[in-house]
């Protein structure tokens, strides 16, 4: 995106994914030659829940190493004056002390069924961290919690957590199965970020950080995969029960960030959970034709 020193805000270029293949080095070359952005927010990747992850490993990890290599390697080339990585929570040990700190990564194993995926985002750090060393450029990453909101992803298969309940729990409204089978036994504990909020967050960080330090952003708060399942549930209006499938695996066992360093710089998030939830399920509702579904 291009920046306006004299306006407080800026010029957002994006292209789709149908219209450039950030995997192709060449053309997202042309992209930056052609555009010349000031600034990039880097979040084009491969992404999905715990099946999505867990059926598919060679796509979450060759996909997003070649993304994140093609466009560092195009930011650097064109001399983009800042880049913001987003990493993710996933990077962390599977059991790293909670609130999780920014100085946890690379300090022990990470929950199996997200390594693909995780080890592509400590790639793309530690090439954050590389160009800026090496060559003095102002790359930074950042690790959001859990993202949720307008323009997801609603497929029930390779979604996330929360856009696949709203899925899932829209379509046994319609049809009114007596219950709801979701994986796991619901124990495990999410925090959940807004994608306003995030937005807002981005923003934040391109005006106010410059560090090869990862920075977490998140809300401050947790809930049980069953507690947001429940809520969900009530906000879509279905009726019916839900059912545990404990045959099947839960994923890292909790992920609340420590968010004091975002904090200290003077931003938090703003949005309550049922309130997104609402505003979520109303833009699935509003744009089912051309959502991800």
């Amino acid at each position: 995106m291009r920046h306006y020193a004299s306006k407080p805000e800026w010029q957002i270029v994006t292209r789709t994914r149908a219209e450039l293949d950030l995997r192709d080095q060449q053309a997202t070359n042309a992209f930056f030659e052609a555009e010349k952005p000031d600034q990039v927010i880097l979040a084009a990747a491969t992404v999905g829940g715990i099946k999505a992850s867990y059926t598919h490993p060679v796509d979450f990890l060759l996909n997003n190493l070649q993304i994140q290599n093609s466009v560092l390697s195009a930011a650097h080339h064109y001399e983009v004056k800042k880049l913001l990585f987003l990493g993710s929570t996933c990077i962390y040990p599977k059991f790293a002390e909670v609130p999780i700190r920014e100085d946890s990564l690379l300090t022990g194993a990470m929950e199996s069924t997200n390594e693909p995926y995780g080890v592509a985002k400590i790639a793309g750090i530690k090439l954050c961290q590389g160009y800026r060393h090496q060559f003095g450029r102002d790359f930074i990453s950042c690790m959001p919690a859990n993202l949720y909101g307008s323009f997801d992803n609603f497929d029930p298969e390779h979604s996330h957590v929360l856009p696949s309940l709203i899925r899932r729990f829209h379509e046994a409204k319609l049809h009114n199965p007596p219950s709801v089978t979701l994986w796991g036994s619901g124990n495990p504990k999410r925090e959940f970020l807004f994608v306003d909020d995030f937005a807002s967050a981005c923003a934040f960080l391109l005006a106010n950080y410059s560090s090869a330090e990862i920075i977490n952003v998140g809300c401050g708060w947790e809930m049980s995969i069953r507690e947001a399942a429940e809520i969900i549930r009530g906000i879509v209006g279905y009726q019916g029960e839900i059912a545990w499938d404990t045959t099947q695996p839960d994923g890292n066992p909790r992920r609340l960030l420590d968010i004091s360093r975002m904090e200290k710089l003077g931003w938090k998030a703003q949005t309550d959970f049922r309130e997104g939830v609402a505003r979520t399920y109303q833009w699935f509702l509003d744009n089912r034709a051309t959502a991800r579904t």
